[in-house]
């Protein structure tokens, strides 16, 4: 079986950085949804709270202050016409699945669909011959099992 993470005949070093850049970003990119995820469920979080602080506001005989709250903060849009569901929607749909499928059909059109080759060839490079817990592949000879003193 070839290795999927050895570098196909004709494919330049410059092509393997170039791609290893544009993985680079695109995986600074899953970062950046991700923190777009927390936002959206901290923002979420903090409204459904305010249905809390609301009773609590009635409770306490502040009713004008529980009125104020539901009227200006409670359900509001974070930006004009959206929650944050909608921004993670045009973020996924704008932006996102365009790099996705960009940064995909590089890696079919100019690797041959192998991933990782930058990280892959580093990997090779970085490596001591012969120490157990610096095996080219998982299915080397000398791997050792998770946790494991013996080889």
């Amino acid at each position: 079986m070839e290795d999927p993470h050895r570098r196909p005949e004709n494919v330049s070093d410059e092509t393997v950085e170039a791609l290893g850049s544009l993985s680079k970003a695109l995986e600074t990119t899953e970062r950046a949804r991700g923190h777009l995820f927390s936002f959206h469920q901290l923002t979420g979080t903090a409204d459904l709270e305010l249905d809390r602080a609301v009773a609590l506001l009635r409770k306490a005989g502040h009713v004008e202050w529980a009125e104020r709250v539901e009227r200006e903060i409670l359900g509001r849009n974070v930006i004009p016409g959206h929650w944050t569901f909608q921004i993670v929607e045009a973020y996924d749909r704008t932006y996102y699945q365009a790099f996705k499928d960009l940064e995909r059909a590089a890696v079919e059109r100019l690797a041959e669909g192998r991933d990782h080759l930058y990280e892959a060839e580093m990997k090779e490079a970085r490596r001591s011959r012969n120490h157990p817990d610096h095996t080219a592949r998982p299915d080397s000879p000398g791997t050792r099992a998770p946790n494991s003193p013996f080889t």
